[in-house]
């Protein structure tokens, strides 16, 4: 691809990422100003200054930005291939959990970077059974993730499985044990991953 292009290529990247990340924000503001059921598409359009038609380029509706992924999993994820190991996991149960707490770990304090918004988040995922039943779909996705990523670092299928149900039910009780403060998630998901192992 010759330069031209790659500078083309790489101002619509920025454009769409701005697109997108200005139709999250809106969404999310008229989300705390009116309430989820209060906002339609056409208002997080209109607050985004876009169409209605570039929404649907991002998202299949509103519930779907309530969890966009901002691509911090991927960031986590792609970080956990990154870091040398002695060898592949294969059946080794505290090799796969000492790479799924890493994970773990990590991603909780990038989510609840901002705790004023993950509190937010929460409260609306909570109070609507809609969100609340994506939220646990979208949960089962992240187990999902952790198993491809021990099976990729070399775990056999059982120690793969197992390790990223594991980490999904530290992330389940630590959040139970810090009441959902977000100042106190990441701390209580690390007291889990230290009383497994």
């Amino acid at each position: 691809m010759d330069r031209g292009r790659q500078a083309e290529s790489s101002l619509r990247e920025r454009k769409q990422r701005r697109a997108r990340e200005a139709i999250i924000e809106a969404a999310h503001g008229l989300f705390a100003e009116r309430g989820f059921e209060g906002v339609t598409v056409s208002d997080i359009a209109e607050r985004a200054e876009v169409g209605r038609a570039t929404f649907f380029r991002y998202f299949g509706d509103k519930q779907e930005v309530v969890f966009a992924d901002t691509g911090e999993l991927q960031e986590v994820l792609a970080e956990a291939l990154e870091v040398p190991g002695s060898g592949p996991i294969g059946d080794s149960l505290p090799a796969a959990l000492a790479l799924v707490r890493a994970v773990v770990v990590s991603y909780m304090a990038r989510l609840t970077a901002d705790p004023d918004a993950y509190a937010r988040h929460e409260r609306l995922v909570a109070s609507h059974p809609e969100l609340w039943a994506r939220s646990l779909t979208k949960q089962r996705q992240y187990a999902e993730a952790l198993r491809d990523l021990l099976a990729g670092k070399g775990a056999n299928a059982e120690t793969a499985a197992l390790g990223a149900e594991m980490g999904l039910a530290a992330f389940y009780a630590g959040r139970a044990i810090a009441g959902d403060d977000p100042v106190l998630l990441s701390s209580a998901v690390e007291s889990v991953f230290d009383r497994l192992s």
